[in-house]
C-alpha cells in the first residue's frame, strides 16, 4: 500500500462539513447561514471575469452544494441575499489577507510520509513553546522547520505552536485570529504548516495547537455576517460578546468550533491542541462545550492508535476539567497551572502587582504548589475577590503543566522582560533544575533554553484606528501598577504597533554559541536528558516524589520508585548558605545505601564562573556559596569506598 493510501485509511473516520472541499474531482461547499434566502459562490478569475452558482437551501440552516468547474488552488467569495461578496466562515487560506477572498486547497494532495507516527503520549511530554513570526529571522513555517532537530536535541518532545488562524496585518501574537481554518499567510501556504508538521514527525517530535475558541478577534470576522448566533446575547467576555456556547443555535456554534479542532487534527496531523484560556468560554448547557470538544475528538480517532492531547488554560483550578466524563468531569488531558509561574516569580523575582498579591513566594508554598498541583484550592483569593480552585486529590502530577516562562507571562509584562533579565543566571539554573525535575508536565518558551536576550512583547499589526485603541489600552491597563503609576513612564511602554516591538522579539540564535548563555544551554540539555533516561524521573505518580521546605530559601526534593534508586534535589534559590539534613527523614538513602553525587549547576559547562558548594556526604551537609542545586542519586554502599 503507498503512503498516501496509508495515511487516507488512518484518517477515513472524519471528513469535513464546513467550508470549501475537493473529493471525486468536485469542489464541495457548505455554510451555515441560516436567516438567509439566497446564498451564491461567486468565483474569482484574474485579470478579470467572475461567476457565480447558487447553493442549495439544506437543513438545520445550511446552505451547500458542489461544482466540477472550481479548481484546487481557485479564489472564490460568498454572497448572502445579493450583499457582499465575504470570505468562508470555514476558509482554508486567505492569501491576499482576511478581508480578501478564500482559496480552495485539496488537503488530500499533500504527501504525507508520517503512516507511522502515533504521537507523545503525556508520560512523555516536554513542551516548547514558540511564535512562528519570531522563532527564526526567516518568521515562517520553512524557517521554523529548519530548527526542528536543535530541539529535538535540547531534549524537548513537542513543539507547540502559539494560534496560526489568519490574523489581520503582517504580525500578530494570533489571539486575534479570525479565519480560524486558514494557516497565517506571513507564515506560508497550508502545505508548508503541512511541511513543519510532517518534517517534526520526521524528527521525532509532536506538534501541539494554540486554538482560540472564547473570542474572535477585532477585524476581519465575517462570521456575524453569515449568522448573528455566533455571538451571544447573555454574555461579555473579556474581549467583546461571547461566543453563544449555550444560547439559541448555539449547537450549530458549538459544531463550527468542534469542526476546527478536528480539522487541525485531521487535516493538518496535530498531536494536541492547548485551548486558550478556557475560563472565558462561558457555557452553562447541561453538557459543557469542553467535554463534547474532548469526546468528539476521541470518537473521530477511534481505530486509530494515534495519541492527540487536549490541554486548556484556564485560571479557575478546576479539578473536574481533568477527570473523566465519568466520573462528572469534562475529560481534559491536562491544564496549565499558573500558581507554580506565580509563586516561583513572587520568590525569585519580588513581583508583587495584580494577580501576584494572591501568592506569596515562600518555599512553604512553592513545596504545597508542586505537592498539589496549584496553591489555590478553595481558598479566598484577594486580587478576584472570591475564594478561587478545586481540591485535586487523586489527578496525576502529569495533568499539570508547569512553566516558568510562556507567552503571557513575559509579553505581558509591560517591557516583555524574561525571568532571567531580572535574576541572576545561578537561581535561574535552580529554579530550571526544580521545574525540570518535578514530575508535573514542563513547558519552556522559546530562547530559555539559552536565556536568551531578546525580550517578547506584546505586537499588533491593525489598522491605525484600532492600532491607536490597542496601544492606549496596553498602556491603561498598566496603570494599576507601581512602576507605571504616572503617564510619562507608560509612554516608555513599547507600542504594539510599532514594527520595532515585533522585531525586538525575533530570537538571536548566534547568542547558542557565546557564553553565558551556551553554557545555560548545555545545563538545559543535561536536565532534559536526565529526566527522560533516570529511570526514577521516569516515574511520575504522586506517590513517587515528596517536597519541602528546607528553610526560607531552599527546598528538598526526593523522587523514588520501588526497586529503583532513588534521586534527592536540594534546590537552594536564594542566597548562600548551610543546607544541613541530618536530621531529615527524606534525605535517609536507605539501608545498605548511599548517596552519590550526580549533577550540580555548578560545573564547569554550566557556568563560566563556578562556585562549587562544599557537600559532606555524611549528612549530607551542603554549603552553598550562592543559589544553585546539588542531585544525588543514591547507589549501593562499598565499604571504604569513596563518593
Amino acid at each position: 500500500m503507498s503512503t498516501k493510501a496509508t495515511v487516507e485509511q488512518r484518517h477515513v473516520a472524519w471528513q469535513p462539513s464546513v467550508g470549501a472541499w475537493r473529493e471525486g474531482g468536485l469542489t464541495h461547499f457548505r455554510v451555515w447561514v441560516p436567516d438567509a434566502k439566497k446564498l451564491e459562490v461567486v468565483l474569482e478569475t484574474f485579470p478579470a471575469g467572475a461567476s457565480a452558482f447558487a447553493l442549495q437551501k439544506a437543513g438545520n440552516g445550511f446552505f451547500e452544494g458542489s461544482s466540477a468547474e472550481v479548481p484546487p488552488n481557485g479564489l472564490y467569495w460568498y454572497q448572502i441575499d445579493g450583499q457582499g461578496p465575504y470570505p468562508d466562515p470555514a476558509s482554508r487560506a486567505q492569501p491576499q489577507g482576511v478581508h480578501g477572498p478564500s482559496q480552495v486547497i485539496d488537503a488530500a494532495e499533500f504527501p504525507w510520509t508520517d503512516a507511522t507516527w502515533m504521537g507523545v503520549s503525556l508520560d512523555e511530554l516536554v513542551l516548547y513553546e514558540m511564535h512562528v513570526g519570531t522563532f527564526t529571522p526567516a518568521g515562517t513555517f520553512a524557517g521554523a522547520a529548519d530548527c526542528l532537530p536543535t530541539l529535538r536535541d535540547l531534549g524537548v518532545t513537542a513543539v507547540e505552536l502559539m494560534p496560526v488562524a489568519d490574523f489581520p496585518g503582517k504580525r500578530n501574537w494570533g489571539y486575534d485570529g479570525v479565519a480560524l481554518f486558514a494557516p497565517a499567510r506571513c507564515y506560508g501556504t497550508p502545505d508548508q504548516l503541512r511541511r513543519f508538521i510532517d518534517e517534526a514527525h520526521r524528527t521525532g517530535l509532536a506538534v501541539h495547537l494554540d486554538v482560540v475558541y472564547n473570542h474572535l478577534g477585532p477585524d476581519g470576522a465575517y462570521h456575524g455576517i453569515f449568522s448573528p448566533y455566533y455571538f451571544s446575547q447573555q454574555h461579555k467576555s473579556p474581549w467583546g460578546a461571547a461566543i453563544n456556547f449555550d444560547g439559541p443555535h448555539s449547537s450549530q456554534v458549538r459544531n463550527f468550533f468542534i469542526e476546527n479542532a478536528l480539522h487541525w487534527i485531521h487535516e493538518y496531523h496535530v498531536d494536541g491542541l492547548r485551548l486558550d484560556a478556557t475560563h472565558a468560554i462561558l457555557d452553562e448547557s447541561p453538557r459543557h462545550f469542553l467535554a463534547e470538544l474532548a469526546a468528539a475528538i476521541r470518537e473521530s480517532l477511534r481505530g486509530s492508535r494515534r495519541q492527540v492531547l487536549v490541554i486548556a488554560e484556564d485560571i479557575r483550578n478546576l479539578a473536574g476539567m481533568v477527570k473523566p466524563e465519568s466520573e462528572g468531569g469534562w475529560g481534559l488531558d491536562a491544564i496549565w497551572s499558573d500558581d507554580f509561574h506565580h509563586q516561583m516569580r513572587r520568590c525569585l523575582a519580588g513581583d508583587r502587582d495584580g494577580y501576584f498579591e494572591d501568592f506569596e513566594g515562600t518555599t512553604e508554598d512553592i513545596a504545597v504548589t508542586a505537592r498539589a498541583g496549584w496553591f489555590y484550592c478553595g481558598q479566598y483569593a484577594r486580587y478576584f475577590g472570591k475564594p478561587r480552585g478545586t481540591a485535586p486529590e487523586g489527578i496525576s502530577p502529569r495533568r499539570f503543566v508547569f512553566f516558568l516562562q510562556n507567552h503571557d507571562q513575559v509579553g505581558n509584562r509591560a517591557l516583555g522582560d524574561r525571568l532571567h533579565h531580572q535574576i541572576d543566571l545561578a537561581a535561574y539554573r535552580a529554579a530550571t533544575a526544580l521545574l525540570l525535575l518535578l514530575p508535573q508536565t514542563p513547558l519552556l518558551f522559546m530562547g530559555q533554553e539559552w536565556a536568551a536576550s531578546t525580550p517578547f512583547q506584546y505586537f499588533t499589526d491593525h489598522y491605525p484606528e484600532l492600532g491607536k485603541l490597542v496601544t492606549e489600552g496596553r498602556r491603561s491597563e498598566f496603570s494599576r501598577f507601581a512602576a507605571f503609576s504616572e503617564p510619562q513612564t507608560r509612554e516608555r511602554i513599547p507600542s504594539p504597533q510599532d514594527l520595532r516591538t515585533f522585531l525586538a522579539g525575533q530570537l538571536h540564535w548566534e547568542e547558542r554559541g557565546m557564553e553565558p548563555h551556551a553554557s545555560t544551554l548545555r545545563f538545559f540539555q543535561s536536565l532534559l536528558l536526565l529526566r527522560c533516561s533516570e529511570p526514577t524521573l521516569l516515574v511520575r505518580e504522586a506517590e513517587n516524589y515528596n517536597i519541602a521546605a528546607l528553610d526560607q530559601d531552599a527546598l528538598l526534593l526526593r523522587r523514588h520508585a520501588e526497586g529503583l534508586p532513588a534521586l534527592l534535589a536540594v534546590i537552594r534559590l536564594r542566597g548562600a548558605g548551610v543546607e544541613d539534613l541530618r536530621e531529615n527523614p527524606h534525605a535517609v538513602a536507605g539501608a545498605g545505601l548511599r548517596w552519590s553525587l550526580l549533577l550540580t549547576s555548578e560545573e564547569e559547562s554550566f557556568t563560566t564562573d563556578p562556585m562549587p558548594a562544599r557537600l559532606d556526604f555524611d549528612g549530607p551537609v551542603i554549603e552553598f556559596a550562592r543559589p544553585g542545586v546539588i542531585i544525588l542519586k543514591s547507589i549501593h554502599a562499598h565499604p571504604g569506598g569513596e563518593c
